[in-house]
This record gives C-alpha cells, sequence and structure tokens, in this order.
C-alpha cells in the first residue's frame, strides 16, 4: 500500500548516495554535543539496548559491531537478527555492567576491543558517560523513548557509519507508512475506538504505559484510545486498576520471554476485561528488534496494531510487507516460518482477528 510512493523516495536517495567517505567528519550526537571521527567508525561499541540492531540495519552488516549490551545480545539471539547476521552472535557483549540499572562501561573490556566510537545514553546521568570521557573514549549519546527521537537515532547511526543518505532512507519509510496510517484513521469515529492497555511488566507484577510514552503514541497513531492515559510514562498498576479501564486490547511487552496471553485468560480480575472476554490479547512481536519500543522496524509494529485494531479500516499485507521491509533493512528475504516466528503465530494464534497474518495454507 505505501511503497510505491515510498520507493520513489528511496530511489532517489539512493542515486544521491556517496560511497563510504573516508575523510573526517564531525555531526552531533542526540544531545547536542559535536562529535568528531577521522574517517566512518570501523570499530563501533553501543551500551544502549536498541542501538545495537539500528547500526547493523543502517550499515547493512555486523562486521564493525565489536560490542553491545548483554540484553542487545539476548534480543538478536531471541529474534531472526542472529540468524540473518550470524557473525553478531559472536559480539562481545560484557562491555557494560552492575551500577546505573546495567548501563556503567566496562573500561577494561572496552579498552581491549579499541573502539573507534562507544554509543552510550545521553540521558541517565554522567556517572555513565564520564569512565568514558576519562578513558580518552569518543563518545555519541542518544536519547530514546519518542518518534523524533528514533529519527534521531537512525541519522547518529549513519553519520557514525558513514552512511547519512541510509539514514534518510529509512526515516522515509517511517513518514511514508505514517501518511498511509494517518489518512485511514481519520475515518475511525470517535464512538469506534477502542481502548488499549499496553502492559511493559506482567510477569512480574503488573506496569502499564501511560501518556508520553511510545507506545501510547502508536496506539494514538492507528486510532486508539490508551487506557491508561491517566498515568505519566511507566507506573506500576494492579489487577483492579486495569479491570476499572476494562480494555478492548491488551498487549504484551516482549521482554518478559516467558509472558503469554495465558497471564491474562488464567487470572481471577483480567480475564473478565472485555480483551480476556473477547480473545484480544496479544503479545508483541519480535523481528530484528523487539516491536514494543521504538526500533527500526517501528513501521511494521504501528501496521501490525493497526490491523488488529480495526482490520475493516486497514488492509495492511503484513507478511508481504515485512519481506519487502527486511529486504530494505537487512538484505534478506524471511521465509513463510521466519514470518510466523516474527509474529508470534504459535503465541497469539488462537486471538481475535490473528488469522489475517497466517499463510494462505493455514488460515
Amino acid at each position: 500500500m505505501i511503497w510505491a510512493e515510498f520507493l520513489g523516495v528511496a530511489a532517489l536517495l539512493i542515486g544521491c548516495a556517496a560511497p563510504l567517505r573516508a575523510q573526517a567528519s564531525c555531526f552531533d550526537d542526540l544531545t547536542a554535543r559535536q562529535v568528531c571521527l577521522d574517517r566512518p567508525a570501523e570499530r563501533v561499541v553501543t551500551i544502549p539496548m536498541p542501538s545495537a540492531s539500528t547500526f547493523i540495519a543502517v550499515d547493512g552488516a555486523a562486521q564493525r559491531l565489536v560490542g553491545m549490551h548483554p540484553a542487545s545480545k539476548r534480543a538478536i539471539d531471541e529474534g531472526l537478527l542472529g540468524r540473518i547476521f550470524p557473525q553478531a552472535r559472536a559480539i562481545d557483549a560484557s562491555i557494560a555492567g552492575a551500577g546505573s540499572d546495567g548501563f556503567m562501561p566496562n573500561v577494561e573490556t572496552l579498552a581491549r576491543l579499541d573502539p573507534d566510537i562507544v554509543v552510550q545514553w545521553g540521558d541517565r546521568g554522567d556517572d555513565i558517560v564520564g569512565p568514558l570521557r576519562n578513558a580518552g573514549l569518543t563518545a555519541a549519546l542518544l536519547r530514546y523513548g519518542t518518534e523524533p527521537f528514533a529519527r534521531g537515532n537512525l541519522t547518529l547511526m549513519g553519520d557514525i557509519a558513514g552512511k547519512p543518505e541510509r539514514a534518510k532512507e529509512l526515516i522515509a519509510w517511517r513518514d511514508a507508512t505514517i501518511a498511509d496510517i494517518e489518512k485511514a484513521a481519520r475515518d475511525i469515529r470517535d464512538g469506534r475506538r477502542l481502548k488499549v492497555v499496553f502492559l511493559q511488566r506482567a510477569a512480574s507484577g503488573l506496569a502499564a504505559a501511560g501518556a508520553n510514552s511510545y507506545n501510547d503514541f502508536c496506539i494514538r497513531l492507528v486510532g486508539g484510545v490508551n487506557a491508561a492515559a491517566e498515568l505519566v510514562g511507566a507506573g506500576a498498576v494492579n489487577a483492579e486498576q486495569i479491570a476499572q479501564w476494562d480494555p478492548d486490547v491488551i498487549l504484551l511487552n516482549s521482554f518478559e520471554e516467558q509472558l503469554a496471553p495465558a497471564r491474562i485468560y488464567d487470572d481471577a480480575i483480567l480475564s473478565a476485561t472485555r480483551a480476556a472476554r473477547e480473545r484480544r490479547v496479544y503479545k508483541m512481536p519480535i523481528g530484528g528488534y523487539r516491536w514494543d519500543p521504538p526500533s527500526q522496524e517501528s513501521p511494521l509494529t504501528w501496521m501490525w496494531l493497526a490491523d488488529i485494531l480495526y482490520p475493516g479500516a486497514f488492509h495492511f499485507d503484513l507478511r508481504a510487507e515485512i519481506a519487502r521491509a527486511y529486504r530494505l533493512l537487512y538484505g534478506f528475504s524471511p521465509s513463510d516460518s521466519d514470518m510466523d516466528e516474527i509474529l508470534r503465530i504459535r503465541t497469539n494464534g488462537d486471538a481475535r482477528h490473528y488469522e489475517r497474518f497466517a499463510t494462505s495454507a493455514t488460515r
């Protein structure tokens, strides 16, 4: 649906793209700090979890990534990226350790890896940045959690790799997808807008995504209403609060590996929600990265969610969209079994409207 318009933009960007530059370059990170490199980085370390897969997508390879956070490694092993780029499974994941929620850089490991640049959080205090500066390492700082930041992070990875036009290409895909979704969502009447709760934690306690979260952005983009909007960011809740909201749809995070819709269906209180009664509980997919936080694959998240909430208003052929997107992002053509795994057909297959994501042979 969106690809004819997008491919015209992408072709223009590709035609204008310059070859990998060898000269020095300077660019701003997401804290407006200027970063200068003598050449496009050949040895890159990423500490924030999503940035490893984002760099691989922008660069089109995993060879230049020499270190990443252990949570990034878990996502690569659990999802499809480790099979698309097998060398990513061997990347050092011991570059961060205890302290500051596990993002304190392991300076000894970093010294051994000898990176040209280290990507670190830019909004979690100087405690996790200072050791990089004191060790004489070049750092690029990112911010996270909104769509503008997601685009900025793609731009940052393009600057680090010396491939700014590649980042523009991926941002153009986001623009085209949002425009397509917004056009259809305008026709959803207020009385038909579904209440949605995204559970950022459900296996160990309960936490919901409130206003100003990225999940709130995704829900509103496709025409839904965030039932937890009274919260700000992520907030702890109890089952009684969720039951009071009585959401039409419940989304489960992809980070809690063993979490499944049965968590809701088997709960004495949550099973009474409309979402549970109507079998509209879904675990978020995982592909090259997890689909719940912002990443290079977010347009697929938006299409998936639009199709689940309003199958009569949106008509994405999601399996075809995934195939096109993976060729764009990773130069890879996923098989039907790959797409079943991405979409969690086994986990979500008996949920309402999920048959539209199955192969024609299994519908």
